[in-house]
């Protein structure tokens, strides 16, 4: 028996971290990592054929066992069924520290956990990218069937991602000046993908259209630039955060107490009710952070609070 097949039978640990979807006026195209929060993933082989997942810990919310009822355990049937691997016998444990329905990819980082684990259990038989995919299928059963890559991308991948099609999976890194941090607010409440996506508008005004545009251009190029000040002139979504804010109790309160405290630009994190704010160093970001945590907290509702760089590696094998 060789070094390398004892090497991948031990246990495999991989932890996927948080995204932020959307970036205000990048609906489903654009999103980046943060560090923290994140889900674990722990696979290892079985005597008995076929993949079980054999515990779940973490988070209150009681997740589904059953593999074809779970974000992660579609995302890692399909990888298996793409490897001809189904019948190979494959323990996984998830631990969960991020909620279901927080806004920051928590479906995206049990598939994202669950596909980079396997693959490293069997040798690393694919790229990175070439897992994308196999992830976005976990991903489509916690969205009701929509296929967007905007949390997965950066979550597999790092960085801030930009979606140029989601049919194609077409996904380009986009550079990100040295001083941005993130500031997340996390309020104890739920709100699901599916139900989020169905409050979207059918149809959008010209007008509405072309102010999106012209702030994703410009939000991109600020990015790449590293001018701070086109980047919170461009950080406003006139399509997805009119239709949601009402989704999260007291979001203008937050978003105010954010501006007013130095952010260059606030918006909704993914479908909520988590919110996120970019701000120019760690000092700026924290008081931006404590700012609209109080926002929430002094209207009566728990929240937790993040201050993150753009996470840069994505999801991380431990052992």
């Amino acid at each position: 028996m060789t070094r390398q097949h004892d090497k991948i039978r031990n246990e495999i640990h991989v932890y996927a971290p948080a995204s932020v979807a959307n970036v205000a006026c990048g609906f489903d195209t654009l999103g980046f990592a943060i560090h923290r929060p994140g889900d674990d993933v722990m696979v290892k082989f079985s005597r008995d054929p076929g993949f079980r997942i054999t515990s779940i810990t973490g988070t209150s919310v009681k997740l589904p066992a059953e593999p074809r009822k779970n974000t992660a355990g579609v995302a890692a049937l399909a990888l298996l069924e793409h490897l001809d691997q189904s019948d190979r016998g494959i323990e996984m444990h998830i631990h969960k520290g991020i909620p279901v329905g927080s806004g920051i990819g928590s479906s995206a980082c049990s598939a994202v956990a669950a596909v980079v684990a396997i693959n490293e259990l069997l040798g690393k038989p694919l790229s990175r990218r070439e897992l994308l995919p196999f992830a976005l299928q976990g991903e489509a059963l916690a969205s009701g069937g929509a296929m967007h890559a905007d949390n997965v991308g950066p979550c597999l991948l790092g960085g801030m991602v930009l979606v140029r099609s989601n049919a194609d999976l077409d996904l380009v890194n986009i550079p990100i000046p040295s001083e941005l941090h993130v500031a997340v607010a996390l309020p104890r409440l739920t709100v699901l993908t599916a139900d989020a996506r169905a409050v979207l508008p059918k149809k959008i005004p010209l007008k509405d259209g072309i102010t999106q545009w012209g702030n994703v251009g410009g939000l991109v190029a600020g990015f790449m630039s590293g001018d701070y000040g086109l980047i919170g002139r461009s950080l406003h979504d006139v399509v997805a955060e009119p239709a949601r804010a009402h989704l999260i109790p007291h979001f203008h309160a937050v978003k105010d107490a954010a501006l007013k405290a130095g952010a260059l630009g606030c918006s909704i994190s993914g479908a909520g009710p988590a919110c996120f704010a970019l701000c120019r160093g760690d000092e700026s970001a924290f008081e931006v952070a404590v700012a609209m945590q109080f926002a929430f907290s002094d209207n009566g509702i728990p929240c937790e609070r993040y201050i993150s760089t753009i996470n840069t590696h994505g999801a991380m094998r431990i052992k």
